[in-house]
């Protein structure tokens, strides 16, 4: 039976959703003037969505921290990567490709004075992330890009928020938690709103699984709609449906890198409107994930940000090829190990690498940089001992091995679950292999020189980068195995999108009075990434779609 009451509301410029994107476009709609209504399906507890729970890593084209250390980075050379990256190769792709351009032409320009204004500010040493390792016109980063938040996610969500929260209580801005839009609706040939069901009041804390209980109703009218709703990595039947088979097989089992609300189940809706989708195929994950020991939401996975020495092997124990190394090709990765018919995959290091090279992705496993703690950070960045929330994976994760002898840590991995298929002889064969190659000057293994590489960057040396040594060295122990798992995390498809952030339907045309940012529009064009992306573009992604359609819609209006 359809709920008794139904509660109708009006603005200028209706968001849908309010992550990183939903919450840039409803505070530039509101800074223009304009009266906005913003709704999502969480209780409030959620405001800012899976951006606030991100590392906070951003894509700047020389940037000052870049230059202070020593990173010659030009427009050309990132366009260069991001081409290459990219691989675009569709008709689909014409929106996406303008998009790229407009995104390099922000980050290279205003991008970082903006978030500057804003009070946002970065840790002074730039990570390099996706670094391909194939020739100059192959994916990856040719230098350092990844700038981090000060204050990970919540400080880039911070402003934001605050700007959201001030022009609520200025009456500019209606918030509304727990309202589920299930139609757009329309007036004239144009999107005139939305309507939905409002669910019961919730008190789960943030990323935790919410009650889908409807107590009523509700209708927004408005000139103009932004769908800012993100992708579909929590929905793991979905990320199956969806999966490609240049990736191979869908995995039977995965942990999961965002809150179950990030569902998908906005895109349909849009799509009933007359928006095209496009890319659905294309998506990202990780192929580093742990089962988190302390879980907020279902099957919470947490991904390893890896220096460049651990040796990864598959789940029977071979190495992989060249140029898969921890941190150099996600995608290229993930399609490898799919293919070898095993969901999990393993790093063996020592305790020396880990403690100087494993990062854990997110802004609650990052209490220093998350919290601007200056003395935590030296203790935990260049102290003695693995971080105290990577010591914690040791102690309590179901997906760590240590031993103290190698033998000992075979038995351990064979232990675990899916360990029956993992060949001892062969790991032992792995690692003798590459302990002789690393005591010499000279050396045939690829994996060694990108590592000597690596060092010569004054940032890997003094934060992410152990001094190369054998893993089998007693001194340099105890010997730790990792096992990883598959973690769903991005769709790098969505609405199709013109350069204003306007909804295209089928021929091209745009859909009147709707747009879309975020996630949800695959970052800008319905896949800004094309088939990979170069890391710290999501969360800069959300900020410029979230402003272009912001800016746009409160124009038309």
């Amino acid at each position: 039976m359809p709920p008794a009451t139904t509660s109708t509301h009006s603005a200028d410029v209706l968001v849908v959703g309010w992550g990183l994107s939903g919450l840039v476009a409803a505070s530039e709609a509101a800074a223009a003037g304009r009266k906005v209504v913003l709704v999502d399906q969480e209780p409030r507890s959620n405001l800012g969505g899976q951006a606030w729970w991100s590392f906070g890593g951003l894509f700047f084209v020389d940037s000052p921290e870049q230059r202070r250390m020593g990173i010659k980075d030009s427009l050309d050379l990132a366009r260069q990567d991001w081409f290459g990256t990219a691989g675009f190769d569709r008709e689909e792709d014409a929106w996406p490709k303008r998009w790229a351009e407009a995104y390099l032409q922000f980050a290279a320009g205003e991008k970082r004075a903006w978030l500057r204004e804003k009070g946002v500010g970065f840790f002074p040493v730039v990570g390099w992330a996706e670094r391909g390792g194939y020739g100059a016109t192959g994916p990856g980063n040719s230098v350092p890009r990844f700038h981090i938040t000060w204050g990970t996610g919540p400080g880039i969500v911070a402003p934001f928020a605050a700007a959201v929260e001030g022009a609520e209580a200025a009456g500019r801005i209606t918030i509304l938690p727990r309202h589920r839009v299930t139609s757009l609706t329309t007036a004239g040939g144009a999107v005139s709103g939305a309507a939905g069901e409002v669910l019961a009041p919730s008190g789960s804390v943030r990323g935790a699984a919410s009650s889908r209980e409807v107590v009523g109703a509700f209708e927004v009218t408005a000139s103009a709609t932004i769908v800012a709703s993100g992708g579909i990595g929590g929905n793991h039947d979905l990320v199956r449906a969806m999966w490609p088979p240049r990736l191979g097989t869908a995995p039977a089992t995965m942990v999961t890198g965002v809150p179950a609300y990030v569902d998908g189940s906005m895109l349909p809706v849009a799509e009933a409107s007359g928006a095209r989708i496009i890319n659905g195929d294309r998506m990202w994950h990780y192929v580093e994930g742990l089962q988190n020991w302390n879980p907020v939401w279902p099957d919470h996975g947490i991904r390893i940000l890896p220096g460049p020495s651990s040796l990864w092997l598959d789940a029977t124990g071979h190495r992989l090829p060249v140029p898969l190394y921890p941190g150099f090709d996600t995608l290229g990765t993930l399609a490898h190990l799919r293919a070898t018919g095993h969901d999990h995959s393993w790093f063996v290091l020592s305790h020396r690498i880990i403690e100087k090279e494993f990062t854990l992705s997110g802004s609650e496993q990052n209490p220093d940089l998350t919290g601007k703690d200056l003395p935590l950070l030296v203790r935990s960045r260049l102290g003695k001992g693995a971080a105290g929330p990577v010591q914690a994976f040791m102690d309590h994760g179901a997906d760590f091995v240590v031993r103290d002898d190698l033998e000992a840590l075979i038995a351990g991995m064979k232990a675990l679950p899916g360990g029956e298929v993992l060949d001892g002889d062969r790991v032992r064969l792995e690692l003798e292999a590459r302990d002789r190659e690393i005591e010499n000057d000279f050396t045939k293994d690829a994996q060694i020189a990108m590592l000597r590489s690596a060092r010569a960057y004054r940032g890997d040396k003094l934060v992410r980068t152990a001094v190369p040594h054998r893993i089998l060295d007693p001194a340099a122990g105890p010997l730790i195995a990792v096992k990883l798992h598959v973690l769903t995390r991005k769709s790098l498809g969505g609405i199709e999108t013109d350069l204003s952030g306007r909804a295209l339907d089928a021929s091209g045309a745009p859909v009147a009075g709707l747009y879309a940012a975020g996630e949800a529009s695959g970052f800008g064009g319905g896949g800004v990434h094309g088939y990979r992306a170069l890391e710290g573009t999501f969360v800069g992604g959300c900020l410029f779609s979230g402003r272009i359609a912001g800016r746009a819609a409160a124009s038309a209006v």
